[in-house]
């Protein structure tokens, strides 16, 4: 009885809460200090700064557990902040996670909670106990003393206005500190101002698109058949294609179908995020030129304006974002989980694909996007086809890494099956066909000592960046067209940003000619040129290459695979 006496005056004490609270908000800013590997002055005002404004929030008021969820927000800034070091192992909470949370679907976000279970399980330990404890202590009425609101208010302030002269400081000795960039939680305030603004303008893209049109005109003969299929995956990342060198025979298939395509060896993404880079590959918008996503609308409307029937084939969710924008675009459209109940396969888009080949359209244009192998692995094919096991672990955790990357080799399994089956597909059709397949983005599985996991986070990877890049054309279109495959060839071995090229070099192989068009994008020009390569990093903002707040590891892997690093 003594000692559950004693746990309830200590958790009715508004002294206790008010340290207990400091220590469990200031808990991501000393993280941070660390993960971002600040230097002495921008680490000591990432501390001192924050915790001088939490003390003097909490001793505005005598009830002090009333003062906790004035602070709400923080607390959960703090949770959120806490899940992705354990998730990425760096980096704050940037505009690209915030625009996650309404891009991605409940069922995706279940599948990386659920698999968080050490993240999960601390900010329930830090976070929970002092929400409760202070909602019991402000139901009732637990007060500080006022002589020691008093003196804490007195020295919160003097704290906060020296944390404000080293702020001073730092931003004049120190270069390239920005506060709005680097002070935890003002930077994280300071996204969610661009996330705002980035949504607004997502709604607001039908009425400043609504104007736009490409003039695109036809050049082939209009009364050939052609069929043209763009084919985007999910997170695969090109190291671990067979094709690509991989050790592991994970693309069977396409190896054995080498003839029918051309394998662009050197590709890398302008994003680590699915909502920026699949829209840059619909689009003519790239990293260099972002702001044209919001006022132009997409390639599918460019093959429309040409007298293309057009199709767009989906195993995503819609999630009110872009690519749902722009796929609907299309004269037929399809997703696959509308139903939101079960889980589909990746190989059912090929039975749709199919079945639309069967038409009787002249001119058709189909987008095809995959899930591919977004985590959880494992739910990204049919258990009875794992050809890599153990693949059954699915928490997020270096120990597991043989199983998760096992699951991991199964997805490009799957994703080896539906791009030569849609080959096949097309060749099937003995016509002027072609198809683009290339994936948004890669991904980390533990790779090395940073034990990184996983895409989206603000700082990429090489892991993130290079993407595989295949291009299919047909006998009649190789043979109609033979110095657009002379080209291709001439350009396997170049340079490329999949963002950059995926719009120009689709219109290159149908033969569509409009004024956005670019021919040194193209890959089906003998003009095509990449001298520098650009990364659009959280704020959307384009980064070369070089510029890029890479890890040694990470340019060791360039310079290792010999790949273009300018």
């Amino acid at each position: 009885m003594k000692t559950s006496g004693r746990i309830k005056a200590w958790i009715l004490s508004p002294n206790v809460l008010f340290v207990w609270t400091l220590i469990v908000l200031i808990v991501p800013n000393v993280a941070l200090c660390f993960t971002e590997e600040m230097a002495p002055c921008p680490a000591l005002v990432n501390v001192i700064l924050p915790l001088s404004f939490y003390a003097l929030v909490l001793s505005l008021g005598r009830i002090t557990g009333k003062m906790v969820w004035w602070l709400f927000l923080a607390i959960f800034f703090a949770a959120f902040q806490i899940v992705l070091l354990f998730l990425f192992g760096n980096s704050i909470i940037g505009v690209d996670m915030f625009l996650n949370l309404f891009t991605t679907n409940p069922t995706e976000a279940l599948e990386v909670l659920g698999n968080l279970l050490s993240g999960i399980a601390t900010i329930l330990v830090l976070y929970v106990p002092v929400l409760v404890a202070s909602a019991w202590q402000w139901a009732k009425h637990c007060k500080m003393a006022e002589s020691l609101r008093r003196h804490l208010l007195r020295g919160s302030l003097a704290a906060f206005a020296l944390s404000l002269g080293l702020l001073a400081y730092t931003s004049h000795s120190t270069p390239k500190y920005n506060a709005l960039n680097d002070l935890y939680p003002l930077n994280v305030c300071y996204n969610v101002k661009l996330t705002a603004d980035r949504l607004v303008d997502g709604f607001q893209y039908e009425k400043t698109s609504a104007q736009f049109a490409f003039h695109t005109q036809a050049t082939h003969p209009a009364g050939e058949r052609e069929v043209y299929v763009l084919l985007i995956g999910e997170t695969a990342r090109a190291d671990n294609f067979q094709i690509y060198g991989y050790e592991r025979p994970t693309t069977p298939l396409l190896q054995a179908d080498s003839a029918l395509y051309v394998a662009f060896r050197d590709v890398t993404t302008q994003s680590n995020t699915t909502h920026k880079s699949v829209p840059m590959l619909l689009t003519a918008a790239s990293a260099s030129d972002y702001d044209r996503v919001y006022r132009e609308k997409g390639i599918i409307t460019a093959f429309k304006e040409a007298g293309f029937h057009t199709v767009f084939l989906s195993n995503q969710r819609r999630n009110h974002s872009y690519i749902d924008l722009l796929g609907e675009e299309a004269n037929d459209v399809v997703f696959l989980k509308d139903d939101l109940l079960e889980n589909h396969y990746d190989t059912e888009l090929l039975d749709l694909l199919r079945e639309k080949l069967q038409s009787p359209w002249q001119k058709l244009f189909v987008v095809v996007h995959l899930y591919g192998s977004h985590f959880n692995y494992r739910e990204r094919y049919p258990h009875s086809l794992a050809r890599f096991v153990p693949d059954d672990a699915s928490e997020a955790r270096a120990a597991n890494r043989e199983s998760l990357l096992n699951a991991y080799d199964n997805t490009i399994l799957m994703t080896d099956s539906v791009v030569s089956g849609i080959f096949h597909l097309l060749e099937a059709q003995e016509c002027t066909a072609a198809a683009l397949y290339t994936s948004d983005h890669g991904e980390n599985i533990y790779d090395d000592a940073r034990k990184l996991f996983l895409h989206a986070s603000p700082r990429p990877s090489y892991y993130h960046l290079r993407v595989p890049l295949l291009v299919y054309t047909s006998p009649q279109y190789r043979e109609a067209f033979s110095t657009v495959q002379t080209a291709l060839e001439a350009n396997k071995e170049q340079p490329v940003q999949s963002n950059a090229s995926a719009f120009h070099t689709m219109l290159g192989l149908a033969g569509l000619h409009t004024p956005v068009y670019a021919d040194t994008l193209s890959l089906t020009e003998q003009a095509y040129r990449c001298t520098t390569r650009y990364y659009l990093n959280d704020h959307s903002e384009p980064v070369a290459l070089p510029n890029l707040k890479l890890s040694d590891e990470d340019r060791r892997l360039f310079k290792q695979k010999g790949l273009f690093f300018k």
